[in-house]
């Protein structure tokens, strides 16, 4: 892996104790990243920070190195834990931090609590109240259990927000201002912040529930899109399947995500690809978490190395050696591109994101070379491209997936209704909060 992504400052020069350099050297981490670079000296020095930086730049390391030697340089006797609170978006991002703080805080004395909804109730209600130095998690399940009096928040000595603009797409900031306003003033702890992009309602939060915080901003062209190959490819609807199933023939990718905008594309999408012989998983906001986690260590362990995803995925996956990212469907959103696209090309490597800019969907395009500040190469389509796919068999009460025979790139598109159609975005409500 190339090391562009690095700055010349080295851990060692920064103000962390041994035992937490131990951690990282264990961890092979020895230069910072641009947002480490940036947010650590102030952060080590007691100063809030609101960071702007996308994921897979290193973050996660800056809010959790600044917590732990803040906790480390003051270990008073006899206090009530949780002394950290690290508030996560979605179950797949608190997971992640919490294994990366376990990673780097290895020789710590410090005891960690996970929280998170939909599954393992009793025993994480057990371990948070075991008096746990930090608790990582979602917001409402963290909630529930304070209404239980399974915890104090009298003693927080550092709030961490991750991915604060996510936490204003799903709902939660009444729940975050909830924990914010119930713990000690903003002046007598440490509050980090990071988020993709630093919107008014997001530094709103941020001046509301800090303490004076500096605004950093890594602007993403710094550290991914250059990493990241972006093309794109015009198909009709019925040619869609046929033109990914062509690209995975023709070049094999090592590992993929496939993002789709609705649950029930994804659902047929992941009946196509088995069909003509690929091995995938179909991950949404309705799979259970048991079998989430599950699919996901298939895709971690190469078991499976296709994931079809909805947005649900975007964000919070730290999954090594993606090589490609497809948009089969646009986003409706454009920061979701950049979300999307980046889970390939992390933490230096390279990647490749392809689009499908279909009929449905092309009209999001205008709006994610505006956001993104570039415009996307289009490749033509060369017939060789378009393969001769298997029909998977229909499913009782499966509506028709927009192509018909063997040849679906045969140009006879059929008719649909609006009617028809499936919904251009996720029910929200399927999406899990907590």
């Amino acid at each position: 892996m190339k090391n562009t992504h690095l700055t010349e400052t080295r851990f060692s020069n920064l103000e962390l104790s041994d035992i937490i350099l131990d951690g990282l050297n264990d961890a092979g981490f020895s230069q910072c990243t641009p947002i480490q670079d940036k947010a650590l000296p102030l952060s080590l020095r007691g100063k809030d920070i609101a960071g702007q930086a996308q994921t897979g730049t290193g973050k996660t390391a800056a809010f959790l190195l600044a917590t732990f030697q803040h906790l480390i340089n003051d270990e008073s006797e006899g206090i009530k834990n949780p002394r950290a609170i690290i508030l996560a978006p979605t179950r797949e991002l608190a997971i992640q931090i919490h294994k990366d703080a376990l990673l780097l805080g290895k020789y710590l004395n410090l005891k960690f609590a996970l929280t998170y909804g939909g599954t393992d109730y009793q025993k994480q209600l057990d371990k948070i109240k075991s008096n746990v130095d930090i608790i990582i998690g979602t917001p409402g399940r963290i909630i529930d259990f304070y209404r239980q009096s399974a915890f104090t928040l009298d003693n927080v000595q550092v709030t961490v927000m991750d991915e604060a603009d996510r936490m204003f797409d799903l709902g939660f900031i009444k729940d975050i201002r909830y924990l914010l306003r119930r713990m000690p003033p903003p002046d007598q702890r440490l509050n980090m912040l990071f988020s993709a992009t630093l919107s008014y309602k997001v530094t709103e939060l941020a001046y509301e529930h800090m303490n004076n915080p500096v605004l950093i901003r890594i602007e993403s062209e710094e550290v991914t899109s250059k990493a990241i190959q972006q093309s794109a490819f015009c198909p009709a609807n019925e040619q869609k399947i046929p033109l990914l199933v062509g690209i995975l023939n023709q070049y094999q990718p090592l590992r993929s995500i496939i993002f789709v905008n609705t649950k029930r594309c994804a659902e047929l999408l992941d009946d196509a690809l088995n069909a003509n012989g690929y091995k995938t998983a179909a991950l949404n906001g309705d799979v259970p978490q048991d079998k989430r986690q599950r699919l996901l260590n298939d895709f971690q362990e190469n078991r499976i190395t296709l994931l079809i995803a909805t947005d649900v995925a975007a964000r919070g996956l730290h999954i090594a050696d993606v090589s490609h990212v497809f948009n089969y469907d646009l986003p409706q959103d454009a920061e979701d591109y950049v979300h999307r696209i980046g889970r390939t090309a992390r933490f230096g490597a390279s990647g490749v994101a392809i689009s499908f800019i279909c009929e449905q969907y092309a009209y999001s395009m205008p709006d994610i070379e505006d956001f993104i500040g570039q415009k996307i190469p289009v490749q033509t389509i060369p017939k060789a491209l378009l393969a001769d796919i298997v029909i998977p068999e229909k499913k009782p009460g499966q509506i028709k997936t927009g192509y018909q025979g063997k040849h679906p790139h045969s140009g006879q598109r059929r008719e649909q209704s609006s009617k028809s159609r499936p919904s251009i975005r996720e029910n929200p409500q399927s999406q899990d909060k907590s």
